[in-house]
């Protein structure tokens, strides 16, 4: 009877405890939430949270990532190309991280656009000026564009 009740009386203590420990790994930051509004960013470590209210809603990856895309066009040149990009500024980042492949597809898009006829020589050049105006867009969102890499076909 009296093990029954330790385990009734220690168990859900254990699952609390358990439930208000976070470990954040090396190379990321989480953003803690609670109720819906940003509490505080958790950095690489074990941090104690309020189970049941509190809620990691993002883990940002502070290594660099990495985004395909491709953009048909009508001069029958379709442009691939690979994005290298990474948070710089968490804080900033936070509000649109869900947004950020919208944002630079959107941005590879509108650039491409403006853009003459797409030679295979002249990939290097068209890439940087695609990074040149995504981290335009991106910079005041605390993240950056670091490569571009092109493939007209």
């Amino acid at each position: 009877m009296m093990t029954l009740l330790t385990l009734l009386l220690v168990l859900p203590v254990a699952l609390i405890a358990g439930a208000a420990i976070k470990r954040v790994p090396v190379g990321q930051v989480h953003s803690l939430y609670r109720h819906g509004k940003p509490v505080r960013l958790l950095q690489p470590g074990t941090h104690v949270v309020l189970p049941w209210l509190d809620r990691v809603t993002h883990k940002i990856n502070l290594a660099g990532q990495t985004l395909h895309f491709e953009q048909p066009r009508a001069d029958a040149h379709d442009v691939r190309g690979t994005v290298y990009w990474q948070v710089l500024e968490p804080e900033r980042a936070d509000a649109v991280f869900e947004q950020v492949d919208q944002l630079i597809r959107r941005g590879a898009q509108e650039a491409l656009r403006d853009e003459p006829e797409v030679e295979r020589a002249d990939r290097r050049d068209l890439g940087v000026r695609l990074k040149q105006s995504l981290n335009n867009a991106l910079r005041e969102r605390g993240m950056m564009v670091t490569r571009v890499e092109l493939d007209v076909a």
